[in-house]
């Protein structure tokens, strides 16, 4: 695809408008200026820029065979895809094209792309008169167009590779600035009128979303996009402007992907982010994070700025929401915290609505407005008005599209209607005729396919079939509902209306296929289930059967009428072809399954021929080259056979071998071309070629090992990467219209009645959908073949029409779309049942589920029969016994006569034994469950009891609280699980080994030994004075630290490098964490979990105690404050019986009718006071023992039985009770009897007559009374409420407190059984424990002494490098010694040096006479005696005798070094044997070491196991929660399910806690993600530093190098330089120095006066020149005094003659002062050259000579002769430039002006002071 619009473009752009260019070209040879200026008024011509489509070369396609008619769709997901243009058009990409809609018409104008790629972006000019379009493609182009006549402008050129992701003019419109895509993300500046770059550079190595001028400061840009903002400027640097960025430091924020941004006045830029804040950055930092009040976010989702009016800042998010915020907070916003955020309130808010994602915003183009336009992503264009008044406008959806990959299209078969869905949960229905929308239908899931009913299904056209997400098929019917109001007064508005007519669900996951037979009467739908179900087609769709496929189901095609038979082919996703016969639609409903098993079927498996293709063509290609090149050859040269044999080969070799991918490809869609054969479309490595298949004869029992190979082939031009999605064909199948992956359409003219697309060769294409992501689909062609309809992944939706405008037109004045009528009665219809319900069981779910219930009831059903037969047999029974029991005694049967047959009953009894047996035996296990349960209670309630259980009543309630029994605290069971020892014995096991190195015992002759190799010297040292003696120990001192502190230096880069940590080392913190998480999650069982495993018994153990503990005691304090409230009750009861007798006694002294009725006065119950149950009185017990003697009488059994007892207890307590009853009335009846006395004086006295007085105290009194009745009765009634309210408070406590025993209990069970899980192993683990020790103490053993003999071999190679070190000592004291001495007997001592010998050791006090071996020496020499020969031939000399003419202490000293030679050769062997020794034990250890640690990883690894099983034990153990039905929210209607195994039991406080652990782990997981990007950053930064250094090192290094060889004159090691000790024999020869310079300089001083004396004779020769000198001057002055005269003279005689003399004599004056001025400048300038150049050298100026001086002086004096009044002789000497103060041995020219001031000069040069006059 990219060829052909490479093609396109290089055939449409070769035919460019060039008019203007070629002005400008002349403009610039005009002017002569280099840069080229482009004339205002040229454009380019539309007509030769814009792609055009591709046709194949000499095929007679018509170039125009489609044209483009309308877009359907809005690419909402595009970023930035929505400009204003002017006050009613909008501009959007749609695919290829650009669409500027009208807002109020909605007429749409297209302009489609230059390039054929597609479109990148779209940025309009400030000044609305421009816009821009940024392609895509090879090398893409930028548009510019001219606004409303849509010419194009300008093209820019040149700025990327693949694509432009964004672009945007300057606020001014000078400038446009563009990014592009990958590979090279490049940032361009255009000077867009001119066509030319200004400045490009690469942005970032991630996609860019936008780029963006500064309004406040034109020379900044910033750019943001993946995970990054950058910061730019124009900087001018020596070679031009350049482009300078800075990429923004996240620092402790999180990374995020920044859509957009705005910059704000002051300079700071505002960001939004992905999880809704927004980011203040001051340069490159972010200053403050800003969101709302309590941290919340300013936005739920993505946030992003886009505008600043009015002080605000407006921002819009994700969530539909746009927000504006005070300007000024933003700006100066600062945080102090550590947080890092800055917390505020939007001043305004505008929500949109509901599922709204706001991605850009637009400004209107009128000024002053407040109207926005939105792009939603969700597919909808809005109109906002953010003034935010009372007055706003509330939001305008001005258009709805889908949004989306577009996921079904289909169109009507009647009439000119389209179908669409997406993934958007709509239906869409179009008029494509007349360009508009009818009506869009939403649903609660994502339609996946569609399907227009055939005619024949439906001859008006109305049905469309939707497949759905979750496995559901609806059939719709679709209507015109104005035709059903025609005849009321009301008509709708909507042009279409959806009904849903029939709903079923054939399959468990989303629907991907359906298709109608070629007859209409079955229906088949494919699913993702790899299933595919048939249905027959009537009035309603009836399942037939199902069958399974290979795969997900990618498309179905049903066999063509041309077919014999009607098969339907299934495609499968993964290259899988199934063809199954159609089946039976008589066939229905199968009594158990749906399941078509027997069905016929034949399957296909694509296998890869696409590099047996490729290879095929390379062998043609090959073969072609190779025949040309034989001609070539006959032609010019005839090679050999055999070169041609070679070359053979080698072109077979080159062949590519064959490759066949290891996943299959993917198959996108397929097509019948014959009977048993069909035609395939692959993608992935095989898209290229259409694939001829056919079925095999011999069809594999498993389809997924069967390999099929297609038997053919045809190849699609240009689609190695652009495959074939899907093809559709014209209704007379002469078009075959084909979808591609890149977005293109292709149209391939076929023949007539070629069936098998064998003419398919030529072919015309036109780009559509987006070329990256536009992937093509869904083809349609209309009804009558006048349209083609296109719907892509990119969610557009277009429609092209076969006929030119004009034809369109006619053909289709009249015709018009018609949405189908209603069928009559069609609004009495009831409304068909919809599945809701995304869990409902589909058609063979539903139809297995029936048949198991009526499998149950059937066998329900025979049970009840059986019950009943069985029932009735065992009544007639009964009634059987019933007559032969009322039989006389003699007739009736006994039961063995009732029998049938005895053995039977045996048999019976026998069987009933065995079962018995066999329940026991299951039953043993609860049965001694039971009676440990009882024993448990026993002890709990009898055994032990520790207190009486107190119950406590409510006085008015039935309220009651009761105390806990306690029984007696028993200790812990005693057999406790032994925690292992392992860690302690581990430590233990280790010895310890001490790691001091054993250090080599110094000898003290050592020293000795050294000091005899130094031979000394005959002739006597130089004494060294005090001070040279402290300079030396100075020295030795100041080594002697150098030395130390080399070694602490040393040490300390050995134990850095020691810490220094390796490449795979962790952090201990890190992990004990994740050892600590392992253990806590249980995650895995390590060692160390092993141990925590056994402490964990010892703990479970604790927490057992200290729970029962715990929980006891509080069931002492409830006990507690339950007895002390039955204490309160019962003091509470006496008082009130005092307070009754009170009231009774006021009562006494009242009249009836003033009498209130007493409260009830409650007792203290029995079960109050358990105490006194066992006390009793001697009354009670008296009546006992009669009531039981009694008794006793009227039985003859003595025992008596436990109910009896008590029955006889309570006898006794009711006697007890009616005593107490009739006591109390004893007790009230004086009060009765007082009570009526009183009443009777009472009517007495009212009888007689009362004075007043008495009347008025009788009221006083009764006052009274009522006073103190009301107030006892108070006391009374609020001590009872007050008791009543604490018993009720307490009862709650208590209540709550039994929960919190109950699962204590509970969970003390739990413990109980993880102490047994530990019990059950603790057999098992504990032989391992000590196993592994003492395969660690072995180990720790074997390590100790691997250790040990590594240091004695370190020691042994230290002695043997010692004693290497003394051998070459030895042989250069040798050699020092006859170098020094220069010995004529240096052969003699050489031999003798190096002669083994034996040192006699009784002998060796006597003398040096040694007893040599007989042994040869191992050296070149050749020694066969004991004698050698001298070096004149004389006779031969003995070399145990010290030969004439050699010192005698020099060949003893020869004799010492060649014994001391031999031992230390000795020493050294056996040294190295014992090395060799050492290594071999080291090896032997080593060996040892590894089996220890393989026997100690397997005892660990089986420790490692038994933990695991314990781990896996304890997680089996099952926990206990109690929960309300109001906790379960597991539920189904509202419905508790009845299997709650799949629920999950939370705490709702833990479920919280789990939520905020959530939240922190997140906020855990953003800081650790700093910390790691951090941690990164700082790596990096890091490594950096350590390159650098390295790099630094490396340099200082060289220049250390460079220092040495410049210093020292070659590379010397400094340490040895500090540690260098003073040189005695440099300290001598400075000694010996200082005493040759002291005679040196007495012998100066000796010639010092020498020189004086002749000083002083120059002088008397200089005073007498001097003299000589005056004499001199006198006479000069007399001549000039003369020749003054004579001048006058002659100036008198000729005055004339004397201007001009004076005249000619001034201008030769200046002229020669002239030439003694540069001559002076030159010469100083060759001094300041030769005085730089020797002050560079460090030399010194050497005096001029006396010859010099003295001819300059001359010559200065004869220049000044002619003129004496201007300079005399003297001043001219003076004067010499460079050399004052020097003189000549010729006295110069003296003049008495001067002479007091002229020195005294000598003949060596020096000056003296000046002479008088």
């Amino acid at each position: 695809m990219a060829e052909e619009n490479a093609a396109v473009n290089e055939e449409t752009t070769s035919h460019v408008n060039t008019e203007g260019c070629e002005e400008a070209v002349l403009k610039e040879d005009d002017d002569g200026n280099s840069k080229k200026q482009l004339p205002a008024d040229m454009y380019y011509e539309y007509e030769e820029l814009y792609s055009r489509p591709f046709v194949t070369r000499d095929s007679q396609i018509p170039e125009n065979l489609l044209h483009f008619f309308q877009s359907f769709c809005y690419d909402s997901g595009r970023r930035s895809n929505l400009q204003v243009l002017d006050d009613k058009t909008l501009i959007f990409v749609a695919g290829n094209l650009l669409v500027l809609l009208d807002i109020s018409t909605k007429e749409q104008r297209y302009l489609r792309s230059c390039s054929g790629g597609g479109i990148g972006s779209i940025a309009v000019h400030p000044s609305k008169e421009y816009f821009a379009a940024a392609e895509k493609g090879n090398q893409p182009n930028i548009i510019v167009y001219e606004y409303p006549s849509l010419r194009p402008y300008r093209v820019l050129r040149g700025g990327t590779e693949r694509a432009y992701s964004f672009a945007e003019f300057k606020q001014d419109g000078s400038l446009l600035a563009s990014v592009g895509n990958a590979p090279d993300y490049m940032l361009t500046l255009w000077d867009w009128r001119q066509e030319s770059v200004m400045l490009s550079c690469k942005a970032v190595s991630q996609e860019v979303y936008r780029v963006c001028f500064s309004s406040y400061n034109p020379g900044l840009l910033t750019s943001s996009g993946s995970g990054h903002i950058k910061f730019w400027t124009t900087d001018s640097t020596f070679t031009g402007v350049k482009l300078q960025g800075c990429m923004g430091n996240f620092g402790l924020t999180a990374v995020t992907n920044i859509e957009g941004f705005m910059e704000l006045p002051t300079g700071k830029v505002v960001s939004g982010t992905d999880w809704g804040n927004l980011l203040l950055w001051d340069r490159s930092d972010i200053k403050v994070e800003i969101c709302k009040k309590n941290g919340q976010t300013c936005h739920a989702g993505t946030v992003q700025p886009f505008a600043l009016e009015d002080g605000q800042l407006l921002t819009f998010g994700s969530d539909g929401v746009i927000r504006g915020w005070d300007y000024e907070l933003i700006s100066g916003a600062d945080c102090d915290t550590d947080s890092g955020r800055f917390e505020m309130e939007p001043l305004n808010e505008m929500v949109i609505g509901h599922n709204i994602c706001i991605s850009s915003m637009v400004k209107s183009s009128l000024s002053d407005s407040f109207v926005w336009f939105a792009q939603d992503s969700n597919g909808k264009i809005w109109k906002l008005d953010l003034s935010f008044s009372n007055k706003a406008l509330d939001p305008v959806c001005l258009f709805s599209f889908h949004h989306g990959p577009i996921q079904g299209l289909d169109v009507s078969k009647t009439s000119y209607l389209m179908a669409t869905i997406a993934l958007d949960y709509s239906v869409k229905v179009f008029d494509f005729l007349e360009k508009r929308e009818l009506k869009t239908f939403s649903f609660k899931k994502n339609a996946t396919t569609l399907s227009w009913a055939p005619l024949s299904v439906s001859q008006s056209g109305c049905l469309l079939l939707i497949g759905f997400e979750d496995g559901v098929v609806r059939v719709f019917e679709l209507y015109n509902p104005q035709r059903l109001h025609v005849l009321s007064e009301h008509s709708p508005k909507d042009d279409a209306g959806l009904r849903l007519k029939q709903a079923f669900k054939p399959h468990n996951a989303a629907v991907t296929a359906v298709a109608y037979e070629r007859n209409g009467e079955i229906l088949a739908t494919g699913s993702v289930d790899c299933t595919v179900f048939f249905f027959t087609v009537e009035e309603k769709f009836n399942p037939i059967g199902f069958v399974h496929v290979p795969g997900a189901v990618q498309a179905l095609e049903w066999s063509p009428q041309s077919h014999p038979n009607n098969r339907l082919l299934i495609l499968c996703q993964n290259g899988h072809v199934v063809e199954v016969q159609r089946p039976d639609p008589k066939a229905r409903d199968p009594p158990i399954t749906f399941h078509l098993s027997e069905l016929p079927r034949r399957s296909f498996r694509f296998t890869s021929i696409k590099s047996r293709i490729k290879r095929e063509e390379e062998i043609i290609k090959h073969r072609v080259l190779k025949e040309e090149k034989k001609k070539e050859k006959e032609e010019r040269l005839k090679e050999s056979q055999q070169t041609d044999a070679e070359q053979e080969e080698e072109e077979e070799e080159e062949l590519s071998p064959l490759y066949i991918p290891d996943s299959p490809s993917p198959l996108y869609c397929g097509l019948y071309s014959r009977p048993g054969q069909f035609w395939l479309s692959m993608g992935g490595f095989d898209s290229g070629y259409l694939y001829h298949c056919k079925f095999s004869a011999e069809q594999d029992e498993n389809p997924e090992k069967s390999q099929d190979v297609p038997f053919d082939f045809l190849p699609v031009h240009n689609a190695d990467d652009d495959p074939i999605h899907t093809i559709t064909f014209s209704s007379d199948r002469q078009l075959m219209l084909c979808g591609m992956h890149s977005g293109s359409i292709r149209v391939y003219p076929l023949q007539p009645g070629d069936h098998n697309i064998t003419s398919m060769q030529a072919y015309w294409t036109l780009s559509v959908h987006d070329n990256e992501y536009g992937h093509l689909r869904h083809i349609r062609c209309s009804h009558d073949d006048h349209f083609v309809l296109t719907a892509g992944d990119d969610g557009n939706i277009f429609s092209f029409s076969l006929l030119p405008p004009e034809e369109l037109q006619k053909s289709l004045s009249r015709k018009k779309a018609k949405v189908p009528s209603p069928r009559e009665g069609f609004e009495n219809e009831p409304l068909p049942l919809d599945i809701e319900n995304p869990t409902a069981d589909s058609i063979e779910s539903a139809k297995q589920n029936l048949q198991k219930d009526r499998l149950r009831r059937e066998a329900e059903r025979k049970l009840q029969e059986k019950q009943k037969k069985l029932a009735g047999l065992q009544k007639k029974y009964e009634q059987v016994l019933k007559v032969n029991q009322s039989l006389p005694e003699h007739v009736h049967l006994i039961p063995e006569e009732l029998q049938l047959d005895s053995h039977f009953y045996e048999h019976v009894e026998r069987m009933k034994a065995e079962r018995v047996m066999e329940v026991r035996k299951q039953l043993a296990w609860e049965q001694e469950r039971y009676s440990i349960a009882f024993n448990k209670l026993q002890d709990w309630f009898k055994a032990s009891p520790e207190a009486n259980m107190v119950t406590v009543v409510a006085i008015r309630t039935d309220h009651r609280v009761s105390t806990y029994h306690l029984p007696v605290l028993t200790n812990p069971s005693a057999q406790q699980i032994t925690p292992s020892s392992s860690d302690g014995d581990r430590e233990d096991a280790a010895p310890e080994h001490s790691k001091h190195k054993t250090k080599p015992a110094t000898d003290s002759s050592e020293v000795e030994e050294e000091k005899k190799l130094q031979l000394r010297d005959d002739c006597k040292r130089v004494k060294l004075g005090d001070r040279q003696e402290e300079r030396l120990q100075r020295a030795a001192k100041k080594a002697e630290q150098a030395r130390a502190k080399i070694e602490k230096r040393k040490q300390e880069w050995a134990q850095l490098y020691a810490e220094k940590p390796d490449k795979n080392y962790e952090d201990p913190r890190d992990v004990q964490a994740i050892r600590e998480a392992e253990e806590n999650l249980k995650l895995k069982s390590d060692v160390t979990v092993v141990i925590s495993l056994k402490v964990m018994a010892k703990r479970k153990r604790e927490e057992l105690a200290a729970l029962q503990e715990n929980f006891r005691e509080k069931q002492i304090e409830m006990n507690k404050r339950i007895v002390a409230l039955r204490d309160s009750k019962v003091r509470l009861v006496s008082w009130l019986h005092t307070q009754a007798w009170q009231l009774q006694k006021v009562q006494l002294r009242l009249a009836n009718h003033l009498h209130h009725s007493p409260p009830f006065l409650p007792s203290v119950l029995p079960e109050e006071t358990p105490e006194k149950w066992l006390q009793y009185k001697l009354a009670a017990l008296e009546r006992y023992r009669v009531l039981r003697e009694q008794r006793c009488k009227d039985r003859e059994n003595v025992c008596w039985s436990r109910s009896e007892v008590s029955s006889l207890l309570e006898q006794v307590k009711k006697m007890e009770r009616e005593e107490e009853k009739d006591e109390k009335e004893r007790a009230s009846s004086p009060s009765t009897s007082s009570v009526t006395t009183e009443e009777e004086e009472t009517a007495v006295g009212e009888v007689a007559e009362q004075s007043e007085l008495e009347v008025e105290l009788q009221r006083e009194e009764e006052i009274r009374l009522l006073y103190e009745q009301e107030s006892l009765l108070k006391k009374m009634e609020s001590s009872v409420s007050q008791f009543d309210t604490e018993l009720l408070l307490l009862r709650q406590q208590k209540v709550r407190l039994d929960f919190q025993l109950k699962r204590a209990d509970l969970h003390q069970l739990m413990l109980f059984q993880e102490m047994l899980i530990l019990k059950q192993f603790e057999k098992r683990e504990g032989i391992l424990p000590e196993k592994l020790n003492r395969c660690i103490k072995e180990e720790n053993s074997i390590t100790s002494a691997l250790e040990e003999c590594k240091e004695q071999l370190e020691l042994k190679q230290s002695q043997i490098v010692k004693l290497q070190a003394k051998e070459k000592t030895l042989h250069a004291a040798f050699q020092d010694l006859l170098i020094k001495k220069n010995y004529q007997h240096q052969e003699f001592l050489t031999g003798d040096f190096k002669r083994n010998i034996k040192p006699v050791k009784e002998e060796k006090k006597k003398g040096p006479t040694c007893v040599f071996d007989e042994e040869d020496s191992n050296e070149d020499d050749d020694w066969d005696n004991d004698s050698i020969s001298t070096e004149d031939g004389g006779a031969a000399m003995d070399i145990s005798v010290c030969p004439p003419g050699c010192n005698p202490e020099v060949f003893d000293y020869t004799m010492n070094l060649c014994e001391r030679r031999q031992n230390l050769e000795e020493s050294l062997a056996e040294e190295r044997e014992n090395v060799q020794t050492l290594r071999i034990q080291c090896d032997t250890l080593v060996k040892k070491e590894t089996s220890a640690k393989s026997s100690r990883k397997a005892v660990e690894k089986e420790l490692e196991q038994i933990s695991r099983e314990i781990q896996e034990e304890m997680n089996t153990l099952d926990v206990v929660v109690p929960l309300r039905l109001t906790q379960i929210q597991f539920t189904t209607h509202d419905l508790v399910q009845s299997d709650l195994s799949e629920a999950l039991v939370l705490d709702s406080m833990q479920m919280n806690k789990l939520q905020e652990h959530i939240k922190q782990l997140e906020v855990d997981k953003k800081q650790q993600n700093d910390l790691c990007r951090q941690a990164k950053q700082q790596c990096a930064r890091l490594n950096c530093s350590l390159k650098n250094m390295a790099v630094e090192i490396t340099e200082l290094e060289e220049k250390c190098k460079e220092l040495m060889m410049t210093k020292f004159g070659r590379l010397i090691d400094l340490d040895a330089l500090q540690m260098q000790t003073g040189n005695r024999q440099l300290e001598e020869l400075k000694q010996e120095k200082l005493l040759q310079e002291l005679e040196y300089d007495k012998e100066l001083s000796e010639w010092d006066a020498k020189v004086d004396k002749a000083h002083d004779g120059l002088s008397e020769v200089t005073k007498r020149n001097t003299e000589l000198l005056h004499s001199i001057t006198s006479l000069n002055e007399e001549k000039i005094r003369l020749e003054h005269k004579l001048a006058t003279r002659q100036a008198e005689l000729c005055r004339p003659q004397h201007y001009n003399h004076s005249r000619r004599e001034t201008q030769e004056d200046i002229q020669r002062l002239e030439e003694t001025v540069k001559r002076q400048s030159q010469q100083q300038r060759a001094l300041r050259r030769e005085i730089d150049l020797l002050s560079r050298k460090g030399g010194h100026i050497s005096p001029p000579t006396r010859a010099q001086l003295l001819c300059h002086t001359v010559k200065q004096a004869e220049e000044h002769s002619s003129n004496p009044p201007k300079m005399c002789a003297l001043e001219a000497s003076l004067q010499v430039p460079g050399v004052p103060g020097w003189s000549c041995a010729c006295p110069p020219p003296v003049c008495h002006q001067h002479a007091s001031h002229i020195p005294a000069w000598t003949e060596c040069g020096k000056r003296k002071e000046p002479l008088p006059r």
